[in-house]
């Protein structure tokens, strides 16, 4: 579907065929677009609405959704900042398109955003799927995650992101009472099957109720 101008983000649209399937939000890792996680989402959740959207900070040509001072030195302020923008558009679609609360499926840059939105935006989103991601911000804010489903998915190879990082921002997320499946898989940064049917099992049993 073309995008909607009075939407703060290029995006792409799918709308859905389940209604028992929650949306999903799908957002990219660093050089990706709109585009990118599309075929990933039709394949896991077959029938759910898709909202992808584009990341708006460029980065040697190469979209992304905050800015980074180096390889996992994120610049917090600019990441606070899109972080709230990208709630807002989010917030946007959903009355645009009629919309529940989606499940953001993020990878890498999009799962660290999507981290942060959980932390400070949790209303936004009915869980997460967090694919190669590492704490966000340094001092997290006391939230209320409490009952939020949230899959972590790490690589037990990555050359980017520290096994310590990840469980540590497990550790938050599950302080702050969401409900946190995290699993270290025999991959690096990349995906692979074993995620994709960890990630499918997983948005399986987020199935929304029957309408009364």
């Amino acid at each position: 579907m073309s995008n909607e101008t009075n939407l703060s983000f290029i995006h792409r649209f799918e709308p859905g065929t389940d209604a028992g399937q929650p949306p999903l939000l799908l957002l990219h890792g660093t050089g990706g677009d709109e585009t990118d996680l599309l075929p990933l989402g039709r394949s896991l959740a077959p029938g759910a609405a898709l909202v992808s959207p584009r990341g708006r900070v460029l980065e040697n040509g190469m979209p992304r959704f905050f800015r980074r001072l180096a390889e996992g030195v994120f610049d917090e302020a600019d990441l606070r900042q899109r972080t709230g923008e990208l709630a807002d558009f989010v917030e946007g679609a959903r009355a645009a398109y009629d919309l529940p609360a989606p499940i953001a499926i993020g990878f890498s840059n999009g799962a660290n955003i999507a981290a942060a939105m959980l932390m400070l935006r949790p209303e936004v989103l009915a869980g997460a799927v967090l694919l190669r991601a590492m704490v966000p911000l340094a001092t997290p804010p006391a939230v209320d995650l409490a009952g939020k489903p949230v899959l972590l998915l790490s690589g037990m190879a990555d050359p980017i992101v520290p096994e310590e990082n990840a469980r540590r921002l497990a550790d938050q997320l599950h302080q702050a009472g969401a409900e946190v499946e995290h699993a270290v898989l025999p991959a690096g940064h990349g995906l692979g099957q074993a995620d994709l049917t960890r990630i499918a099992a997983w948005l399986r049993s987020q199935r929304l109720p029957a309408a009364a």
